[in-house]
Parts: structure tokens; sequence; C-alpha cells
């Protein structure tokens, strides 16, 4: 069985720590690696490109929201934002969705052991779902496919 490579990229090392414990118990799942920032997780992606990655909002030297439409510009990748700023209706999460994110997890503020035993599910189904999403770079997000005519 092929793995999904996922690659988490948090400034939290707590959240770093708490979300590799939640997807490396998953059979189907490898984390490649964790990152502290975009500029980080750049130098991990030359060595191995991840399936998926797990990205951050609020983060030193560079954004979650720069960093997403940087990989969505050179090479689209899914990506599944966890963010504690991504609270349904934000303005963070309508950015995130279009600058090219498959998927939204709202992270809390306090209480991780908590969302680990809440959203573990909804994280470990993001994460699958994004693995399966087919994205494309921003020229052709409005492009149709030859069949639709």
């Amino acid at each position: 069985m092929k793995k999904i490579k996922v690659l988490l990229v948090d400034d939290s090392a707590v959240m770093r720590q708490v979300l590799v414990a939640l997807l490396e118990r998953e059979p189907d799942m490898q984390v490649l690696g964790t990152a502290s920032d975009p500029l980080f997780a750049l130098d991990k992606m030359a060595r191995d490109w991840p399936d998926v990655i797990v990205l951050d909002v609020e983060m030193p030297r560079m954004d979650g929201i720069t960093f997403l439409k940087k990989i969505m510009a050179e090479r689209p990748t899914p990506v599944v934002i966890c963010s504690s700023l991504t609270e349904q209706g934000a303005e963070t999460t309508l950015q995130a969705l279009a600058a090219g994110a498959v998927e939204i997890i709202t992270k809390p503020r306090v209480g991780l052991k908590q969302f680990l035993q809440d959203s573990s599910a909804a994280l470990v189904g993001a994460v699958r779902a994004a693995a399966q999403a087919r994205v494309a770079d921003e020229s052709c997000r409005n492009c149709l496919s030859p069949t639709l005519g």
C-alpha cells in the first residue's frame, strides 16, 4: 500500500508533536517531516516532495497564505490549512480557499489534548481527501477539462 506522504508546517512545537502523533498512527500515512516555518519547509520539500501539506497560517518569516500561493504557482500540491484563524466564514478561511487550499481544519487556541480526541477523525479525513484532490496552478484554475467541452 502506497502511503500518503505528509509534511507538517506549524510554528508551534506542541502542535507539530500532536499532529505527528495523530497522523503516524494511521497505517496509510507517513509524516515526511515537520517545519517551524515555510522557509524550512521549502528546504525539506527540495529533498522529498509531499503528497499533502498540513499548513498553519500565522508563522514567522512567511505566513501560510503567502506560502500556499507560492506552492500553487510553482508546484501545485494539496494543502490542508490547520489554523486557529480559520473559523467558518473568517476572512483567512476565504483567502486560503481562494489561494488553493483543499481542506480547512480549525485548531483550537487552547485544549490541544481535547482537539486530538475530538478532531482527529476530521484531520485524518481531510488529509486523505486532500491526497485524492487534483490541484492545478493558478493560471489554469478556471480552465475547462477537454471532456467538458
